[in-house]
C-alpha cells in the first residue's frame, strides 16, 4: 500500500513537473514569433512606404506625360490644319511677289529724260573694246534657241562683205556710226563689211534693233545703257557701243525680265525698257 501511494505520489509529481515545464514553453513560443512578426511588419510597412513614396512621383510623371502628349498632339493638329492654309494662300503670294521684284519697272518719265539727252549723241571708237573681225562663217549659234519671229534677224544673220557700190545699190539707209559703216534694214542696223576697210570698227557683229525708224543706233544704245544704269545692271560708260559690259548688262536684265538672254538690243528688250 505504501508502495502504491509512493508510485501515485511520484506520478503526480512528475505530472506536475511536466505541466510546469510545458507552461514556459508556450510563452516562449508566443514570444519568438512576435519578434519575427515585428521585422516582417516593419518590412511590410517600409515596403509600402517606399512604394507609396515612389508611386506619387511615377503618377505625377504619368499625369504630366499624357498632358504633354495631348498638348503636343493639339499643337501638331493645329499645325497640320493650318499649314495647308498657309501654303495655299501665302506661298503663291510670295512667289508672285518674287516674280514682281525680279521684273524691273521702268519709269516712263525717266526714259523720256534720257532720250532727250541723247538726241544728238555720237559714239566714237573705244580703245578698250576690241573690234570684231570679218568671218563669213560666223553665226549667232545661241539664236537657234530663241523662239519667236522677233529673233529671226539673229537666227539668219551672216556677215557679208561687199564694196560701196553694192551697199549703195541695195540699201537706201547707210550710215557711219561709232567708227564703222552700217546699213539699215527692216528695223535693224547691220555691219556693212567691206564698205570702207579704213573705217571698220565693229565692237559687236550682229543686228541692232532700233525700231521702224532708221534712228542712229548709237543714240539707242546710249539710251539703253543709261536706263540699265538707273536699274543697276550696267556699270560702264555711256558710250553708245555694244561692248562686253553692255552685253553682260543686257543679258542680266533680260534674264530678270524672263526674256531670252540674247545679250543684244532686240525688239522685246527695247520694248521692255520703254524705248521701243
Amino acid at each position: 500500500m505504501q508502495k502504491l501511494i509512493a508510485i501515485l505520489t511520484g506520478s503526480c509529481l512528475a505530472l506536475a513537473v511536466s505541466v510546469h515545464a510545458a507552461e514556459p514553453v508556450d510563452p516562449a513560443a508566443v514570444k519568438k514569433p512576435a519578434p519575427k512578426s515585428k521585422p516582417v511588419a516593419q518590412k511590410q510597412q517600409f515596403a509600402p512606404k517606399t512604394h507609396t513614396a515612389s508611386n506619387p512621383h511615377v503618377q505625377t510623371l504619368r499625369t504630366q506625360h499624357p498632358t504633354n502628349t495631348v498638348h503636343n498632339n493639339n499643337v501638331s493638329k493645329k499645325q497640320v490644319r493650318t499649314l495647308p492654309a498657309v501654303q495655299s494662300s501665302k506661298l503663291p503670294t510670295v512667289r508672285s511677289n518674287n516674280l514682281q521684284t525680279n521684273r524691273v519697272q521702268v519709269n516712263k518719265q525717266t526714259v523720256k529724260n534720257i532720250q532727250s539727252k541723247h538726241l544728238n549723241f555720237h559714239a566714237t571708237p573705244n580703245t578698250t573694246i576690241v573690234s570684231a573681225r570679218f568671218n563669213p562663217n560666223y553665226r549667232i549659234q545661241a539664236a537657234q534657241t530663241w523662239n519667236g519671229a522677233q529673233y529671226n534677224a539673229f537666227r539668219s544673220y551672216q556677215p557679208q562683205w561687199h564694196d560701196q557700190s553694192y551697199w549703195r545699190s541695195h540699201y537706201s539707209s547707210l550710215s557711219f556710226i561709232g567708227g564703222g559703216w552700217y546699213f539699215w534694214d527692216n528695223g535693224y542696223w547691220y555691219p556693212a563689211w567691206g564698205y570702207d576697210e579704213a573705217a571698220a570698227y565693229y565692237p559687236y557683229d550682229g543686228p541692232i534693233y532700233v525700231g521702224p525708224r532708221a534712228r542712229p543706233f548709237d543714240q539707242v544704245v546710249a539710251d539703253v545703257q543709261a536706263v540699265l544704269q538707273e536699274q543697276g545692271f550696267y556699270k560702264g560708260e555711256v558710250d553708245g557701243l555694244v561692248g562686253p559690259l553692255t552685253q553682260e548688262a543686257l543679258a542680266a536684265y533680260q534674264s530678270a525680265q524672263g526674256l531670252p538672254p540674247t545679250a543684244a538690243i532686240d525688239q522685246p528688250t527695247l520694248d521692255s525698257l520703254g524705248l521701243g
